[in-house]
């Protein structure tokens, strides 16, 4: 496995932990998968969000705790330094289930 999937793995994955801790449960959260640059100084988080209604509050919110998850990352991991963590909805996700319910009809 190369190190990029690795560091990617290991940052999903304190993603998921993290936002099981900190959002409501009024929410499904599901962190989808996340990238990193080639100098892994900034990473994008992929969300999915159900119900779709409540997309832009958790969006908010993720976007508003990024300094903690950073902080988060920087105690619970291996990566020095620490990458920079940006939140996004995982359109692909969004655009696949959309395909599932087309597909149902």
């Amino acid at each position: 496995m190369r190190r990029r999937d690795q560091v990617e793995e290991a940052i999903a994955h304190l993603a998921g932990e993290f936002i099981a801790r900190e959002i409501s449960p009024r929410a499904l959260v599901t962190v989808t998968r996340a990238t990193m640059n080639d100098h892994y100084s900034q990473a994008t988080i992929y969300l999915s969000v159900l119900p779709h209604a409540m997309e832009e509050e958790v969006m908010t919110f993720a976007r508003r705790a990024r300094s903690d998850f950073h902080s988060y990352v920087r105690e619970h991991s291996f990566l020095h330094p620490t990458p920079r963590v940006d939140f996004e909805l995982d359109l692909g996700e969004k655009n696949r289930q959309r395909v599932d319910e087309l597909t149902r009809e």
